[in-house]
């Protein structure tokens, strides 16, 4: 049996206790089988990838290559993944840099060295241990997302941010950078209580509002400043309350639509 969470309450009191156990957790949910299995081939197969699209073509190595970057929907995508690999970042017309969705750019950079083929050793030093790191983080949270879907938001929201942060050089940049990040987004959407009609707006718009109010609520607008400091927890905490109290409106309407319901039946 896998590894599961443990998550007594829903709320600040189950995230208070996730955060307590979390590194006691991880470390055991780490020593799952599968996630050894998984993981232990990514290490000893992806030097000898030459190509992208070799990578896409090794089912069990892409799964690891691209859960590092929160993209493990697009698992069936092959063809997609290849061209994004391939086109590379350095033309702004390149598919990772077309796309709305930041995850695809952050992959392209993870995996340039594959763009045009190229010798395995030209790949960063670092890029393995980085990548499992990422795809057993990643993987955790969706452990804990499948008990409380919430929990997995704010545990992404806490790795993310600084990751973004650091790899843009200017605010306005980490901020379109977060608009097109959809689990971030999430997270600043619902902690601001906009509606779903935000994102019809204009991208510069969606921008000029959403800075305004956090700047409003938090003092700052400034996302390195948020991802390197007590704000940061109380983007979280915020989060968490208005969540729940999504949560209780949404059951209160479907209550009402039931009781409407029950009503004309019995008329």
């Amino acid at each position: 049996m896998s590894f599961q969470p443990v998550i007594p309450l829903s709320g600040l009191g189950g995230w208070s206790f996730l955060q307590r156990t979390k590194e006691r957790q991880e470390a055991s949910f780490s020593q799952t089988p599968l996630l050894q299995r998984d993981t232990a081939y990514f290490r000893e197969t992806i030097g000898k990838i030459t190509t992208a699209e070799e990578l896409v073509n090794d089912r069990r190595l892409l799964r690891v290559a691209i859960g590092a970057f929160g993209l493990q929907d697009a698992l069936d995508s092959r063809a997609l993944l290849r061209q994004v690999i391939e086109g590379g970042t350095e033309d702004p017309r390149s598919l990772a840099n077309r796309f709305s969705d930041k995850r695809f750019l952050s992959l392209a950079k993870g995996f340039a060295h594959l763009a045009k083929g190229a010798d395995p050793a030209s790949a960063p030093r670092d890029l393995v241990d980085k990548v499992i790191t990422a795809y057993t983080q990643r993987e955790f949270q969706i452990a804990v997302g499948n008990q409380n879907e919430t929990m997995r938001f704010a545990l992404a929201l806490q790795s993310d941010l600084p990751e973004l942060v650091e790899s843009y050089g200017s605010d306005r940049a980490r901020w379109f950078a977060l608009l097109g990040n959809p689990p971030l987004r999430k997270v600043f959407e619902t902690t601001l209580g906009l509606p779903k009609e935000f994102g019809m707006l204009d991208i510069d718009e969606q921008l000029k509002r959403m800075t305004r109010l956090v700047q409003n609520r938090f003092g700052t607008s400034d996302l390195k400043e948020i991802a390197n400091s007590g704000v940061l927890e109380d983007l979280t905490k915020r989060f968490m309350i208005m969540s729940q109290l999504q949560e209780m409106q949404s059951g209160l309407s479907s209550a009402n639509v039931a009781l409407q319901l029950l009503q004309s039946i019995q008329r």
